[in-house]
């Protein structure tokens, strides 16, 4: 992992999920440091701070941005050892999401042979090699490539590593062991903050349980999505939630509105009665708090939960993507 200490930091924050606020510290952190600025940073530093933006933008949805990322590691992908390993790895990723699993590919093989030695936690190219020759037909290298990465996370001992590892592989896997990969992959990351990922799993999880079509595969599936659709919803993780929304309507269930989608449908004051509701004040709390009668409390939020869909106070803290 690059030792420039923000970036650490902005990384560790995007793994654990929080990557609204990692984002911020990358953005940060490209403005002041990035190849254009007067102090740019080293390769190897520079390389993981455009990776990560290409993540984050990735996550989103933003593929003009990620394009414009993948730019600017032109410059480095002709160097040699692990700075040019990791602009590689990302400009596979920018491949992959363009539908280039060809030049995908031949990124992420690039990346390993640059730095053969690298921690796949740090590199983890046998993964994205694995999704792009899948993509491309190739079944056999897909499974050899996943199955040498699981390997090589176990030796590492990082969960999140590991846990990443067994999902490509349940991606990858033609055999009846998918869903096992991924009950292992939720059990390794108990106790770690990696909601992100976590979030993906429980998706590719409830999936591949519709598929199963066993007596609680339903019931399953969905506390699995609504978990993944509330963390998508409130860090604007939009590809995953359209996954999520797309097996929702599978199980013939609405999908609940996200924080962005939620609070634009509510006037000013609305807005704050209902956040200040789901942050568990009372209505006579909030009422004292805002200097209006109790009645008026009662008022906005019977038009809150009319716009919002729900029917109780309850509901509110999960539609307003709020922390209770």
């Amino acid at each position: 992992m690059p030792g420039v200490p923000s970036l650490v930091s902005a990384i560790e924050r995007v793994r654990a999920g929080a990557l609204s606020e990692g984002l911020d510290q990358l953005l940060a952190l490209h403005s002041t440091h990035g190849p254009d600025s007067s102090e740019p940073l080293p390769d190897v530093e520079l390389a993981a701070l455009l990776g990560a933006l290409i993540d984050c933008r990735l996550a989103r949805g933003d593929l003009a941005n990620a394009m414009t990322l993948g730019e600017e590691l032109t410059p480095l992908l002709a160097g040699t050892g692990l700075a040019a390993a990791l602009a590689h790895l990302a400009k596979g990723e920018v491949c992959a999401a363009l539908g280039d699993a060809e030049a995908a590919v031949t990124h992420f093989v690039k990346a390993g042979q640059l730095a053969p030695d690298a921690d796949v936690d740090v590199l983890p190219w046998r993964a994205g090699a694995a999704l792009a020759h899948l993509r491309n037909g190739n079944a056999r290298a897909a499974g050899e490539l996943a199955r040498e990465h699981v390997d090589l996370a176990r030796r590492g001992g990082s969960p999140y590593a590991m846990a990443g590892a067994l999902r490509t592989l349940a991606a990858v896997d033609a055999g009846p062991d998918r869903i096992q990969h991924l009950l292992r992959a939720r059990a390794v990351l108990a106790g770690t903050a990696a909601e992100r990922i976590s979030a993906q799993i429980d998706t590719d999880l409830a999936g591949l349980l519709l598929l199963t079509h066993a007596p609680d595969a339903e019931e399953r599936a969905l506390a699995l999505l609504r978990s993944a659709e509330e963390h998508a919803g409130r860090q604007e993780l939009w590809p995953l939630q359209g996954r999520v929304r797309r097996l929702l309507d599978r199980l013939g269930e609405q999908p609940r509105k996200v924080q962005t989608e939620a609070m634009a449908a509510l006037t000013v004051s609305e807005r704050r009665v209902a956040r200040m509701a789901a942050d568990g004040l009372t209505n006579r709390q909030i009422a004292g708090e805002l200097v209006v009668t109790v009645k008026a409390v009662e008022w906005h939020l019977s038009h809150v939960y009319r716009k919002l869909g729900i029917s109780s106070r309850s509901s509110l803290a999960s539609t307003l993507g709020a922390s209770v």
